[in-house]
């Protein structure tokens, strides 16, 4: 099986951070191959690490998204959470001012998801994926949305409208490219670099983290 391509330094394989990172950057893109070719779409997703060998993944897709079609024949899929990102100029190297040879780079978290999908249409398995799914991002609200504040006739309609997929994990990677393989010294130059860049909390909180600053 096709992996991601790794360095060491950037490889995370811890399973409870893997799936924290889930839970935080739940969007993934669902990516399928099968007679209609490759297909992805954006789709959020519910993370159970503690189902099954390596975790289970839960959506829904509408029913006029074709890629279910592929899904329920066994399509081979892949699934893609992407978190922090950011240029990452040679100006702050300070080992450009040393001798001169440093390129500019990106750094980036993602982590991938490969396994086996199954296609649900219980209403009642969908009613409990949605019904998680809203209460995940509702539970911080100051009046949280219920899937029962609806008409159940309304969401009976809706479920109608929608297919539940299921992905046992098989293999589960992150990378986590924050600037680790430089000297200590281009990672502190990097860190000081975006601490004055607009919009790079969360590239500078990846940076920090990662290396201990």
């Amino acid at each position: 099986m096709a992996v991601m391509y790794q360095l060491p330094a950037f490889r995370e394989d811890d399973h409870a951070s893997l799936y924290a990172f889930i839970g935080a950057h739940p969007l993934g893109l669902l990516i399928s191959a099968g007679e209609a070719g490759l297909l992805a779409n954006p789709i959020p997703f519910l993370a159970y690490a503690q189902e099954g060998d390596k975790g289970v993944m839960r959506c829904h897709l509408s029913r006029g998204n074709t890629q279910w079609h592929a899904l329920r024949d066994g399509a081979e899929t892949l699934i893609v959470f992407q978190g922090a990102d950011g240029y990452v100029t040679p100006s702050w190297y300070k080992s450009k001012a040393e001798h001169g040879k440093v390129v500019p780079t990106w750094n980036y978290a993602v982590v991938q998801v490969r396994g086996t999908a199954r296609v649900m249409e219980d209403p009642a398995w969908l009613h409990a994926n949605v019904s998680a799914l809203s209460d995940a991002h509702e539970l911080e609200r100051p009046r949280p949305w219920s899937v029962s504040d609806a008409p159940d006739a309304f969401i009976a309609g809706q479920l109608r409208g929608i297919v539940g997929v299921e992905i046992a994990v098989s293999t589960i990677e992150g990378k986590f490219k924050f600037s680790q393989n430089r000297a200590e010294s281009d990672r502190n130059g990097v860190a000081a670099g975006l601490a004055n860049e607009a919009g790079s909390t969360d590239h500078l909180a990846m940076v920090k983290a990662r290396n201990g600053l």
